[in-house]
């Protein structure tokens, strides 16, 4: 059996260091390079949404999995 999918959690801010940034960027790269997908929070900000838009950007698949009652 082979891995698919990936699920990563992390924060709705950047943080201080600009190696967070660079980091999650990274990881949504490498995941998309080797045809994982991204299992994610779903959210659109911080560190959470720069590894989705990373891995978008990349050609990967994202899946947000986001309570509704934080969409609302």
């Amino acid at each position: 059996m082979s891995l698919a999918s990936v699920c990563v959690f992390c924060g709705a801010s950047t943080g201080t260091s600009p190696a967070y940034r660079e980091a999650a960027v990274a990881l949504g790269r490498a995941l998309a390079e080797r045809k994982l997908t991204l299992v994610y929070g779903g959210g659109a900000v911080g560190l959470m949404g720069i590894v989705a838009d990373a891995a978008l950007a990349a050609g990967g698949e994202v899946i947000g999995i986001i309570p509704q009652s934080l969409k609302d």
